[in-house]
């Protein structure tokens, strides 16, 4: 059967569209009982040598455009998400998330958003040098207008939901894909060979604003808070801090180990590790990511449906046996696909989530008993 490919009308190919939910109306001691109920799956795997696990992730697309704008309109959507995830069969369960862009870390350079209207917000990149950006009066994320609205949604989110609720941080970018924001593109890249010394400065300067921020997020989300955070499957009892380093797709693996690298390693070890994400297909950087000393998970698109240029399973098929790294293929397709892909990505030794996004319970569920069956039988 031939792989579907990526419907380039589709606003979010992972998004599940629903409409928002009172929160008076969210039984959140319910959702909190169910939470329970997994947690106890979520560790054993989390423990465990090797395993697979599913999460049937609930992505709200307005959240992640538009709608992350207004935190009322935020909750309701997501609280929608919650409701609806608690009917597919699942090892980990899904969780509150105050999302309010990627540029969190720019802002404390005085970088401002951009919104068009029905979008996400934008960085409009201010500066045209790294020397530029160091010029610049630099103030902690909390105090800027983008750090204050987060930990204000931060707050709303535990009020309405009586500190209950699992709840991540807000998505936090690597040090690289920040400065990549705050920098011009073109010379952006010519900075990373030009001006080394002046990059290197800035990214130490972006990870420990974005360390100060972590810190102050997990203070005020408390226990709540789940790790590793936006976009990869998180749980109370998980740990590591998700960042996304998409733009390493851009560079060489000797730029990527020099510079993004040692950041990684320093904003993990405040959070038991580090989790990495890109978007797109980067398995010819698995020895480069593989080099982040305290790396736990590692996120990917594994079907076309996910990703137009998805991750081929082949070289994922042996490259974290043994070595305790997750692996968290996000595959969004049917049944056929998602099994094929898991079992090509299976192995002894393996740790592996699946990420499925089944339209209805009852496909879920069969997806959940065919992926539990495919490692029983090998």
């Amino acid at each position: 059967m031939a792989e579907k490919r990526f419907d380039t009308r589709s606003t979010d190919s992972q998004g599940t569209v629903l409409a928002p939910l009172d929160p008076k109306k969210f039984d959140v001691e319910r959702y909190a009982d169910y939470e329970a109920d997994l947690l106890a799956k979520s560790d054993a795997f989390w423990q465990a040598s090797q395993g697979l696990a599913v999460y049937r992730r609930f992505r709200v697309p307005q959240v992640f455009a538009g709608g992350c704008k207004d935190m009322k309109d935020s909750l309701a959507l997501q609280l929608a998400g919650l409701q609806a995830s608690m009917d597919f069969k699942a090892d980990i369960p899904n969780f509150l998330e105050p999302w309010y862009g990627i540029g969190i870390a720019a802002s404390a350079f005085g970088a401002t958003y951009v919104w068009e209207d029905d979008s996400a917000p934008a960085i409009a990149a201010p500066f045209t040098s790294v020397d530029q950006a160091l010029q610049q009066e630099i103030v902690p994320i909390e105090q800027t207008e983008i750090g204050r609205h987060t930990l204000d949604m931060i707050e709303y989110f535990l009020e309405q939901t009586r500190g209950k609720i699992p709840m991540s941080m807000t998505d936090t970018q690597s040090a690289l894909n920040a400065a990549s924001f705050l920098i011009e593109t073109n010379s952006f890249y010519m900075e990373l060979v030009d001006n080394p010394e002046g990059m290197k400065k800035l990214l130490s300067l972006i990870t420990d604003l974005t360390l100060d921020f972590s810190r102050k997020q997990k203070e005020l989300i408390g226990d709540a808070l789940v790790m590793p955070g936006h976009g990869f499957p998180s749980a109370r009892c998980f740990e590591g801090m998700g960042m996304s380093t998409d733009v390493m797709l851009t560079i060489s693996d000797d730029l990527f180990k020099s510079f993004e690298v040692p950041c990684q390693e320093k904003l993990g070890n405040a959070f038991g590790g580090a989790v990495f994400h890109s978007c797109g297909n980067w398995s010819n950087k698995i020895d480069s990511v593989k080099s982040i000393s305290n790396l736990l998970m590692v996120d990917g698109a594994f079907s076309s449906e996910t990703d137009p240029d998805a991750n081929p399973v082949e070289p994922f098929e042996n490259a974290f046996a043994d070595t305790g790294v997750i692996v968290n293929a996000r595959i969004v397709g049917d049944e056929e696909t998602l099994v094929r892909q898991a079992g090509a990505l299976w192995s002894a030794g393996s740790k592996l989530i699946i990420t499925t996004y089944c339209p209805t319970a009852a496909e879920q569920k069969n997806v959940y008993e065919s992926l539990k069956n495919l490692v029983q039988t090998r």
